[in-house]
């Protein structure tokens, strides 16, 4: 029997599994056991927690940071290994304190190594911030077909650690009339997929200084979730980049499982997204993984 803890940011759902010195290897069929609505958890990923010391994708996060003493070990829904989760560190991060495996001092940081890099997270006003790191144009613009749109769609392709496609959407009730039961098609596809945003800008965009945009999510992998929090802040950072020069740095997203904030801010290496946001744990259990 294994001892899990069940987790979730704004609706994205994750089964926690600690694993300390790394000893648990899963199998991607055991993560889609796990994940299965009906016959197992129930959940949108598996996060393992297990020292970086544990496992050799935790030596780079040392490197970059003696501090990481953790390693979220993040796995889709249907197994495969995902490279960051923007609500799942924060997540982690919470479940690393209430677990009393971490400490944060008041005004301090936590450093979380994943398979991206390794992420800070602080604690804020709804919860926690994450800094997600540096994000990029990933140069793949795809056109975006979905059903319950009449017409392709040009995406803006966005690295914050993970791919992503956002796609532009003219109206709330063409984004409310999308089904994404049915994975949406990228011309061309990513080499290594992405996760796809559909936005819709609020009217007016800007409020007191904040962006306002409205967004839905299929993730790669997984399908369509409640909240994302990589593709949210690749959707701020999208609206961002399109309404040019004078846009804010402060933004609100809005999706099915609530609403979170992105704050874009100048590093030494180029500019970073923070997401803020709540996490929460909900109950704890045991499972034969067999």
């Amino acid at each position: 029997m294994v001892a899990f803890t069940k987790g979730q940011g704004t609706g994205n759902d994750f089964v926690i599994i600690a694993d300390p010195d790394g000893e648990i290897d899963l199998r991607a069929d055991q993560v889609a056991a796990l994940c299965d609505r009906h016959f197992g958890i129930g959940a949108d990923g598996v996060l393992r927690v297990v020292r970086s010391k544990a496992l050799p994708e935790g030596a780079a996060a040392l490197a970059e940071n003696p501090d990481a003493e953790w390693f979220m070990d993040y796995r889709n829904a249907d197994g495969s290994i995902a490279e960051m989760c923007g609500n799942g560190v924060r997540v982690f991060a919470h479940y690393l304190l209430r677990a009393g495996l971490a400490e944060m001092a008041d005004g301090g940081s936590l450093a979380i190594g994943t398979r991206a890099g390794v992420r800070d997270v602080t604690r804020s006003e709804d919860g926690y911030r994450a800094d997600i790191g540096r994000w990029r144009l990933s140069g793949e613009d795809p056109l975006a077909r979905a059903t319950g749109l009449s017409v392709p769609r040009p995406g803006l392709g966005i690295d914050v650690g993970n791919p992503h496609v956002v796609v532009a959407i003219a109206s709330d009730a063409e984004l409310d009339g999308l089904d994404l039961a049915k994975a949406p098609e990228l011309a061309p596809m990513p080499e290594h997929g992405a996760n796809i945003e559909f936005v819709v800008p609020a009217e007016p965009l800007v409020q007191d200084g904040v962006g306002h945009v409205r967004m839905r999510v299929f993730e790669r992998g997984v399908g369509e979730t409640l909240s994302c929090g990589t593709g949210i802040v690749a959707t701020a950072l999208a609206v961002r980049h399109w309404a040019g020069a004078g846009a804010p740095d402060e933004w609100r997203v809005e999706v099915p499982g609530g609403t979170l904030g992105v704050r874009v801010v100048s590093r030494e290496d180029g500019e970073h997204a923070l997401l803020s946001g709540t996490a929460q744990l909900s109950y704890r259990g045991e499972i034969d993984l067999a």
